[in-house]
């Protein structure tokens, strides 16, 4: 399993935003969004490759409740399954970040869906093919369905501008499993003055709609950048 970085931070986005988290980064993805904030996960993905006991000690040492396993895209790796078994085994809290393309018989307390929208789709002059390919497969409504029906799940949207909104509800209009209790809309962005930009409108539309606002607590916290 190549792994990017493991180490300790506060989770900064979702329903568990706040918690001290050990934050265990894959390296890989079926996907390549244009806006990706870790690059050296998927458009030139980096890390060493552990055995699943090896990343078990070291997020284990770090010694915090609750491990969110990220990427990247961690769906990709099939050592997932024993990893996020033995953590459970090890009374810890687990949550799974995912585009929600890919499905394996993981064990987590919370799987954190981010369906990918038309403006995570690369630029045609920066890589055509992994445009052409992107497009094809970022969304999977049947692995998304299993994935809502057997974990307990958020939903996170990346929020990049007011057309962005009209795309959410229609894919929510199509996947009535999610409840809007269960949405999250998240600002794009890796600075505080664009966050809080989107923010001024985007928050209040959360209000209205009855989802719930996230702003990405730990750009404001920590900055861009690595184990933050």
């Amino acid at each position: 399993m190549r792994i990017a970085e493991i180490f300790r931070s506060l989770q900064g986005e979702g329903q568990w935003a706040g918690s001290d988290s050990v934050f265990v980064r894959t390296s890989g993805c079926n996907l390549r969004c244009g806006f990706c904030d870790t690059p050296y996960t998927s458009w030139e993905p980096e890390g060493d490759d552990l055995a699943f006991e090896e990343i078990l000690s070291r997020a284990l040492e770090l010694d915090a409740q609750h491990v969110v396993i990220t990427g990247g895209e961690p769906m990709l790796h099939a050592e997932l399954v024993p990893l996020t078994a033995a953590l459970r085994t090890a009374g810890r809290v687990i949550t799974i970040e995912t585009a929600g393309t890919l499905d394996l018989p993981v064990t987590c307390d919370l799987m954190s869906i981010s369906p990918k929208l038309s403006n995570s789709t690369p630029d045609p002059l920066r890589a055509p093919k992994w445009r052409e390919r992107h497009e094809r497969t970022r969304q999977r409504p049947d692995v998304l369905r299993r994935l809502v029906r057997d974990y307990p799940f958020q939903c996170k949207f990346v929020v990049a501008a007011e057309t962005d909104l009209a795309e959410i509800e229609d894919f929510l209009t199509r996947i009535p499993e999610i409840e809007r209790d269960q949405v999250w809309l998240m600002p794009e962005g890796t600075n505080t003055t664009r966050l809080a930009a989107i923010g001024t409108w985007l928050e209040p539309y959360c209000r209205a709609r009855g989802y719930h606002f996230c702003p990405r607590l730990h750009i404001a916290w920590f900055g861009p950048g690595r184990g933050v």
